[in-house]
């Protein structure tokens, strides 16, 4: 069978399960709906928080960038796992205990604020909507190249698949969707990387592939052969950076702390019974989330090195059918500046004729080691698995902060619970025809747009949260004109360096350049989190304390369950 018969038996098998799971486990309360109902297991809870961390740019786009950054890549890698650990540790069994349904209701009972509560909302709808415009755009590359569809026509159809499941079961639904999302996209990333490591190497374990000798009879170490192809081709060694060591810094912060501050993912942790199985779904959604982690420089560096093998220097006329069906979507390109019928892939952008979009790499790899074409389909299942359970709770995210957080808390207090599940509901679908135009007209390719997601959460919800937790004095002028500063300092260098607002700006004019780079706006989300704690703490000072109650809650959640009766205070 071909890869298109192949891709449509798997897609269409995969979406037929996440249907009929929605369908089966709907959601018939507001509880259901926000938390499914918080009588998820520990294991279904790290499935699902795993499936819904490891997003399109998990799946898709960051092997893509490593294959192409190389050592700069690893960023990613840093900032997103020690993000989770951070989120597992520090923040998760607190916020567990608090128990309440969303980041803006912890933020508007703990600042005893209704001002605090919307600035949160306004917050959390920033950040999911710029995350979620990641994930549309992953839905619209893996429709556009195996259903032979354009990118906005596949960003239609995912659109469509999230709504069906996410509107009608909510968090319910989403959890156990999410279930087998993750057993499908951690089968279909996995697979590919275990067939290539023994076609390149000989070991079937991806993670020790990548640093073992190539099988072609050079003795070469894989890692030494990319980079000796990539500095033939005027590229930097692979394996060295190019990145300022501030940016690096900065960025692996923005993502560490944006993690802890992604409300989505906290969600997650509102859905067990118990602070006890939030730690254990926090530690099994770790382990989970590893397999994966831990495998992507590995495919990165196998795609890469079999795209330079096949492309550099070859006849266009004699390249294989799949380099002819990725330039059908756009996302591949050939301009035979030369006219020699060549194709000269170097670092020379002047000579350069091949152009490849990032996000192609983990889709494309399959084909470009020619494996079966069961494999292919299978990781076009996964890239969807992965895009569409990120985007499904981040639209419970958006869903629940207007008919929760505004409707409920704010503007209609005593609506009826079946009202306010409408009024999710009507939000959810709004939410996905705004999301489906940021995917139409996404900022940059899928991680980048995710990255820059991240930073909006350091610098807005981070400080609020860890100071709402740790520090009781905290009071609701200090949160809320730190949350204000933080995501406005945010919005502003990301809209100047990558929208071209307030007279734009380079690379070469970021801020704090000391002659070797500034901060990319993926990073600027540290600075604006330190000027959130910065402005928080001064404005505190000059204010009134919280009430005794509210340092009274804020002393009880964190003291572990059993303590008082164990110390006999």
């Amino acid at each position: 069978m071909t890869v298109q018969t192949w891709t449509y038996i798997l897609v269409g098998l995969t979406f037929a399960l996440y249907i009929g799971i929605a369908i089966w486990s709907r959601a018939g309360s507001t509880k259901e709906f926000y938390v499914a109902g918080g009588g998820v297991s520990p294991l279904a809870n790290g499935m699902a928080t795993a499936a819904d961390w490891m997003s399109a740019a998990s799946f898709i786009s960051m092997a893509g960038i490593i294959a192409f950054a190389g050592y700069d890549g690893s960023v990613y890698l840093m900032g997103w796992t020690g993000g989770y650990v951070l989120l597992a540790l520090l923040l998760a069994p607190y916020l567990r205990k608090f128990g309440k349904f969303t980041v803006p209701d912890f933020i508007g009972d703990r600042y005893y604020s209704k001002t605090a509560r919307i600035v949160a909302v306004i917050c959390a709808l920033i950040v999911s909507f710029t995350y979620v415009a990641g994930q549309m755009r992953g839905v619209g590359v893996v429709f556009s190249r195996f259903l032979q569809v354009d990118i906005n026509s596949g960003v239609i159809i995912g659109m469509v698949i999230v709504l069906f499941y996410a509107v009608l079961g909510g968090m319910k639904g989403i959890t156990y969707t999410q279930v087998a999302q993750y057993c499908v996209l951690i089968f279909a990333f996995m697979v590919p990387a275990i067939f290539i490591s023994i076609q390149m190497t000989g070991n079937p374990i991806p993670q020790l592939g990548m640093g073992a000798t190539v099988n072609d009879g050079s003795g070469l170490y894989l890692l030494e052969k990319l980079d000796g192809l990539s500095t033939e081709l005027g590229f930097n060694n692979y394996t060295d950076g190019s990145k300022s060591t501030i940016d690096i810094f900065t960025i692996t912060l923005a993502l560490m702390v944006g993690t802890a501050g992604l409300p989505h993912v906290i969600v997650r942790f509102f859905t067990v019974k118990k602070v006890k199985d939030a730690r254990k779904s926090a530690g099994l959604a770790l382990l989970l989330i590893a397999i994966l982690y831990t495998t992507a420089p590995a495919v990165a560096v196998f795609a890469k090195t079999n795209l330079i093998n096949t492309v550099s220097n070859q006849s266009y006329a004699n390249m294989p059918e799949w380099f002819k069906n990725w330039e059908g979507t756009g996302l591949l390109t050939f301009d035979d500046k030369n006219n020699d019928g060549k194709i000269q892939y170097v670092a020379d952008k002047t000579k350069n004729e091949l152009t490849i979009d990032n996000d192609i790499m983990v889709l494309a790899n399959p084909e470009i080691a020619n494996l079966p074409a069961w494999v292919i389909a299978l990781v076009a299942a996964g890239g969807l698995a992965a895009a569409l359970s990120t985007a499904a709770g981040l639209l419970l995210v958006i869903s629940s902060s207007v008919s929760h957080d505004l409707i409920k808390k704010i503007i209609k207090p005593n609506i009826s619970d079946k009202g306010e599940l409408w009024a999710a509901r009507i939000s959810a679908t709004i939410a996905v025809i705004i999301a489906g135009y940021f995917g139409i007209n996404p900022p940059g390719f899928v991680a980048a747009v995710v990255a820059l997601a991240f930073g909006l959460a350091a610098a807005s919800f981070f400080p609020a949260i860890v100071l709402g937790i740790f520090y009781k004095k905290m009071n609701k002028e200090g949160a809320i004109a730190g949350m204000v500063v933080g995501i406005l300092l945010m919005l502003f260098y990301m809209t100047k360096f990558k929208f071209g607002w307030f007279g734009g700006g380079t690379p070469a004019d970021y801020w704090f350049n000391f002659g070797k780079g500034g901060i990319s706006p993926e990073g600027f989300g540290s600075i604006a989190m330190i000027a959130n704690f910065i402005v928080a703490l001064v404005v505190m000072r000059f204010t009134p304390e919280p009430p005794q109650d509210v340092q009274d809650i804020v002393e009880d959640i964190r003291i572990p369950s059993g303590a008082k009766e164990a110390t006999g205070h």
